[in-house]
């Protein structure tokens, strides 16, 4: 029996793309505007996705309005999609405390309010 190399390449590279789907792990952090907290996460290798939005509060499907205003219990928040086996968790956190001051219970840096507290959120017992 013959083998085709472009058959080969084809299922190794779908193999690859298969493992790095299933492997796709989630970290959510809120630190501050999550417009600030985006870009670090971003420029690393083996992040896949970063998504922002609102998070631990009791309003369902907040609007920006909604949470700005207050009362609602929600945090700005980012979530990372990410490869653990080109980038670890403590690499993300490392990141994360870099753009944290976790001692201002009033928001961070000049972002003032409870919407820019900060939280990690977990998705799995690791």
């Amino acid at each position: 029996m013959k083998t085709r190399p472009g058959i080969v390449i084809s299922t190794i590279i779908a193999l690859i793309i298969l493992l790095s789907v299933t492997l796709e792990e989630k970290a959510t952090f809120a630190g501050g505007c999550f417009w600030c907290m985006e870009p670090p996460f971003e420029a690393l290798q083996g992040v896949g996705e970063v998504v922002v939005g609102y998070t631990g509060g009791y309003t369902e499907n907040p609007t920006y309005r909604d949470v700005s205003a207050g009362g609602t219990g929600h945090y700005e928040a980012i979530q990372i999609k990410y490869n653990p086996l080109v980038i670890s968790y403590d690499k993300l956190l490392q990141v994360y405390w870099r753009q944290i001051d976790p001692t201002d219970d009033g928001g961070q840096f000049v972002d003032r309010g409870a919407q820019y507290g900060t939280a990690i959120y977990y998705h799995n017992q690791k």
